[in-house]
């Protein structure tokens, strides 16, 4: 009986305070005594007055309402309780959101999620912090939505359907009314496009739009990551349409209008299996004994220009993606691998920056503008390579990409030895700045015609990479500080790198320090002297790919802005991109203002362009998670052939729930569960990075190598599970 009167009294309780709230936040500006405030909840009974009056003390004394003046009660104002932010869930299924200015991100607990969904917008209610606790809150009101279409399986009913979403940070099935099913068959995996989440409903309803194929299936798995951060695989018939009827001929009063190079010695230097090549340099030895020395890149805005179907679908997209198995272009065929493409021996616009350079790689002049040109040569990095190691002018049959052994004439063999030469000067200069040299591994993989992953490569810079680098890098930079300085200021586009978090960077000296590295934090000279350190003495090591990885995550993002404080990573006071227009719509940007500035324009409005900056930034995010996604997927395709083997790799993540390991052999990395380490129950240290034994206090910590087999691969959801076989001692 007690029991059941305690409660129904805390129900009271609960009533009255949400009571006063109602009243007082539907009128913020106004304050109101008890008298007015049971008034408007109708509360006669005079113990129920009593109750009321306790509350708004208590209320007040938790500081959680204000006492105006004596008696007269109102909302603390929204700026204090009421915030703005991004909903960032877990695997858990609860969130926290993410508000500018805030230290903390408020925890949010599933049942206060409130329908909203991760990477929404919304607005938060912050409950008054209790000491020692973390901020906590409860989501009023989805301001937007960060996406509306999502991909997942459709689970067929009689006369509806369910479509279970395949992110694991969605909570919910969509429920599918049967007229909104379309062609979908049970089991497939689909794009569903959310529609409304009515009030008193479970799930909220959406429309089956595009069926992708099923589960498993290689295209239904490369097209659904694309779907998953809404990119696109195709383009537009009326885009295609418009880009083919473009006249991409080259014209003589066209050439009129630009700096003629076509009688310049002129080559391109890029990847074995490249379709489109956007840049190309030009080398002339002057008179003084100076080098002429030109970066030409392909002139895009020539073709695209603003407010066409062409121009829109291409600042929707803003990049290139580049999947394991396939390039999704930001501009049609017609343009990315044709009239933009420099190929050797035709005649192409382009845009360029072209520089006097003296032997010891000083800049004595630049030049840019409108040009035309006509490439001598198309060299992959590999053979390249060979002639700056070999100082020949022959190319065997095992290097070349023309099938067959391959004479260089001695103009171009001398050129590209000059060039390696002054790249080489500028790259020193640069690093002896405090640039920071990220030569991340990237891994790559040999496919079969049907896309299957035979073999597992790994992509290193070389000198031929890092000439081309040097050159693309100069250009960048003098672009930015030709409009950068000009006074008074002009807008422009910029590519940013803020200096990293010192928290960050102490977290990393804490992993690092268990292999006998450390940075050194006096200034920011000798933190980026001791990374480059750090980066050069894993070279070759086991733990190298997870070193340069937690090295990278401690940097800052680059990012787009028309605010410019520098380059961080590169030690640039200005930089941009002008180098690559055909897959990213900031170079086509930078190509149409600086040639407005050059016409002698006035600056544009910087709001306008911050805006196009930051979308940009943006998408270009997410094409950098659907590369990796593609990685992932096509590892653990590689991994379902290889599960009879024993593999030696490092322990690269430790988390509560498992150790994660990635092989040495591939990089390909998979989680080792808590729960599956056989003859002991592991605890999580956070502090150790490591997870350790009850009984046998046995030990596996971050950067431990370790033996593991192949236990379970997951195309799906993307998951690949190891067992642990044990410890390399």
């Amino acid at each position: 009986m007690s029991k059941k009167k305690k409660r129904s009294s805390s129900q009271k309780k609960n009533e009255i305070t949400k009571g006063i709230f109602t009243v007082l936040e539907k009128e913020p500006k106004q304050s109101f005594n008890y008298k007015e405030i049971a008034a408007k909840l109708h509360i006669e009974d005079a113990n129920d007055r009593n109750d009321l009056i306790k509350r708004l003390v208590q209320l007040k004394e938790k500081k959680r309402i204000l006492e105006e003046s004596r008696g007269k009660y109102k909302a603390i104002p929204a700026t204090k309780s009421y915030h703005t932010g991004t909903v960032d869930i877990t695997g858990r299924g609860n969130a926290y959101i993410i508000i500018d200015g805030l230290d903390d991100d408020v925890f949010i607990p599933f049942n206060k999620i409130n329908k909203a969904f991760h990477k929404d917008t919304v607005e938060v209610y912050i409950y008054p912090r209790r000491k020692g606790k973390k901020l906590e809150g409860e989501i009023t009101k989805v301001v937007s939505r960060n996406k509306t279409s999502f991909v997942g399986i459709v689970d067929m009913q009689k006369t509806f359907a369910f479509v279970r979403i395949s992110d694991f940070r969605m909570y919910t099935d969509f429920f599918i009314p049967k007229d909104k099913i379309g062609d979908a068959a049970d089991g497939d995996k689909v794009i569903v496009e959310f529609n409304e989440w009515p009030d008193k409903t479970d799930s909220p309803f959406g429309t089956i739009t595009n069926v992708l194929g099923k589960p498993g299936e290689h295209n239904t798995e490369i097209h659904s990551i694309l779907a998953e951060y809404g990119l696109p695989y195709e383009f537009p018939v009326e885009v295609e349409q418009f880009a083919n009827q473009l006249d991409t001929a080259i014209k003589p009063e066209e050439i009129a209008k630009r700096r003629d190079m076509r009688n310049t010695l002129t080559f391109t230097i890029d990847p074995k299996d490249a379709k489109d090549f956007d840049d190309a340099l030009s080398f002339e030895i002057l008179e003084n004994g100076n080098y002429e020395i030109g970066v030409h890149i392909a002139d895009v805005s020539h073709y695209l220009t603003p407010d066409t179907v062409m121009d829109d679908e291409a600042y929707e997209r803003a990049t290139s993606v580049y999947l394991v198995d396939r390039v999704v272009p930001m501009l049609p065929e017609i343009l990315s691998n044709n009239a933009c493409s420099l190929r050797p021996h035709e005649e192409k616009y382009t845009f360029s920056a072209i520089f006097e350079i003296d032997k010891k790689a000083h800049l004595i002049n630049q030049w840019f503008g409108r040009t035309v040109i006509d490439s001598n040569e198309r060299f992959a990095y590999e053979e390249a390579q060979y002639i700056i190691e070999n100082k020949v002018n022959s190319v065997p049959e095992d290097v070349s990409i023309r099938g067959a052994a391959y004479t260089v004439s001695n103009e171009v063999v001398e050129a590209t030895l000059k060039l390696d030469e002054l790249a080489k000067i500028m790259r020193t200069r640069r690093m002896n700045a405090g640039a920071i040299s990220f030569d991340k591994v990237e891994v790559r993989f040999n496919l079969t015609a049907e896309g299957e992953p035979e073999s597992v490569y790994f992509k290193e810079a070389k000198d031929a990479n890092k000439l081309i680098e040097e050159f693309m890098l100069l250009a960048n930079k003098k672009v930015a500080e030709f409009i950068g300085k000009q006074k008074p200021k002009k807008t422009f586009v910029y590519r940013i790198h803020d200096e990293p978090n010192e928290e960050k960077l102490m977290a990393l000296n804490g992993i690092v320090s268990r292999f006998g590295h450390k940075l050194d934090f006096k200034d920011k000279k000798s933190i980026s002297a001791s990374l480059n350190q750090l980066l050069e003495d894993v070279k070759g090591k086991g733990e190298q790919n997870m070193v340069d990885t937690l090295a990278i995550r401690s940097m800052s993002k680059a990012i787009y802005t028309t605010d410019n404080i520098g380059h961080y990573g590169l030690a640039f006071d200005y930089y941009t991109h002008f180098t690559s227009p055909i897959r990213r719509y900031p170079d086509v940007m930078v190509h149409r203002l600086l040639q407005h500035y050059l016409d002698g324009g006035s600056s544009v409005k910087e709001e306008v362009y911050e805006e196009k900056c930051k979308h940009s930034s943006d998408m270009e995010s997410l094409a950098a998670n659907a590369e990796r996604d593609s990685i992932k997927y096509m590892q653990i395709k590689f991994m379902q052939d290889h599960q009879d083997r024993e593999f030696v790799g490092v322990i690269s993540g430790v988390t509560e729930w498992g150790i994660y390991v990635e092989i040495i052999e591939n990089k390909c990395e998979g989680m080792v569960r808590i729960s599956d380490i056989k003859g002991d129950y592991y605890n999580f240290d956070e502090k150790q990075y490591a997870i350790i034994g009850e009984r046998t206090k046995k030990v596996y910590q971050l950067g431990d190598e370790v033996v593991v087999m192949v236990k379970n691969t997951d195309l799906v959801k993307r998951h690949l599970d190891f067992t642990l076989i044990g410890k390399v001692e």
